[in-house]
């Protein structure tokens, strides 16, 4: 189990990253109108209150760019020594196809001047197709740029246990690998972790809080209408739920977590962060920041000023065996995405 009193985590030697990861997907739509200017300024406080590390991608809309702005900004304000304190983790999600050198070296070089870097700290590689075996060419290809210093280290995004030992096998290092992982998704725990373990590999954590309906707003409520979840994060993990067990199950895990939250003085979304960043193997938990929108900033600080003891993790526990084997029902991690 990890010391839950540590803010940071030390993904690779030169590079450590803040256990809680601002998460952009948000900025991609589906979330609200975007107010570019708002969203910079919440940046900025995100990163003044010690959330320093970014979670993005190519396809989240303008999140490349958005760093980039975020970096002009800072540099403008605070000096060109707070510039290192970023850390922006993005991911390249190609359509599958044919996958060329000029290919990736186009694609990585547009990521590199949108978030205007010279190097990406994490590029995070998602495939969508196992099927398409091309997604080992583009991870030599992503090697060779690593190695020539464009990219600092490679992660992967969304990728089930078998690909990875056959990426392993191959003798590529990877550092990380980003799962979804939570209270009711536990499929990581199956294969997952054990493979990570291993190989050394950390998961960065995502739908922990199951994009919000894991909050006291949701305690005791009768189950929302698809019409009523109004955002994309809600819709996709109130499916999770249903998978998993049930709106009826689900309350009985949020009375639970409020019980627990109460003991600790804390939210419920925060046992809900803290249970799984106290896993083997998670290096972070990526919470969605919803920037000019909805501030979670003294929340998220939280996580870090307690520790779950063992009757805490038993009584979460003890709901989850109620509940269904979504490991069996979906398969690996992933496997919702092919």
């Amino acid at each position: 189990m990890n010391d839950m009193n540590k803010k940071l985590y030390q993904l690779a030697p030169d590079l450590t990253i803040c256990r809680i990861l601002n998460g952009m997907w948000q900025v991609a739509g589906g979330h609200g109108y975007v107010d570019q200017e708002l969203a910079i300024a919440d940046m900025l406080r995100y990163h003044d209150a010690g959330f320093t590390t970014w979670d993005l991608a190519d396809i989240y809309g303008p999140a490349e760019d958005f760093i980039g702005e975020f970096r002009r900004r800072l540099l403008k304000v605070k000096g060109k020594e707070e510039l290192s304190k970023i850390q922006a983790l993005t991911k390249w999600v190609p359509q599958p196809s044919r996958i060329t050198r000029s290919i990736v070296n186009r694609d990585i070089e547009t990521s590199l001047r949108r978030m205007g870097v010279s190097s990406l700290d994490l590029l995070q590689f998602h495939w969508w197709d196992y099927n398409n075996p091309y997604y080992m060419d583009a991870l030599k290809y992503l090697y060779d740029l690593r190695d020539q210093g464009h990219i600092k280290h490679l992660g992967l995004t969304n990728f089930d246990t078998e690909h990875m030992e056959i990426i392993a096998d191959s003798g590529l290092q990877i550092i990380s690998n980003q799962v979804q992982y939570s209270i009711i998704d536990r499929r990581p725990e199956v294969k997952m972790i054990p493979f990570c373990m291993e190989h050394k590999i950390s998961l960065l954590a995502y739908g922990s809080i199951c994009g919000g309906l894991i909050s006291e707003r949701y305690v005791g409520a009768k189950e929302p209408a698809t019409a009523l979840l109004n955002t994309l994060s809600l819709r996709k993990y109130k499916k999770m739920i249903d998978a998993w067990g049930g709106w009826n199950l689900f309350q009985s895990l949020l009375l639970t977590l409020q019980t627990i939250a109460k003991k600790y003085n804390v939210s419920i979304a925060n046992v809900a962060t803290n249970y799984i960043l106290a896993k083997s193997a998670v290096a972070g938990v990526i919470i969605g920041a919803r920037l000019g929108i909805v501030d979670h900033i003294r929340d998220n600080i939280r996580v870090f000023n307690f520790n779950l003891d063992k009757s805490d993790c038993d009584s979460i526990d003890a709901i989850c065996t109620k509940a269904n084997n979504l490991f069996e029902i979906i398969g690996d991690c992933g496997e919702e995405y092919r």
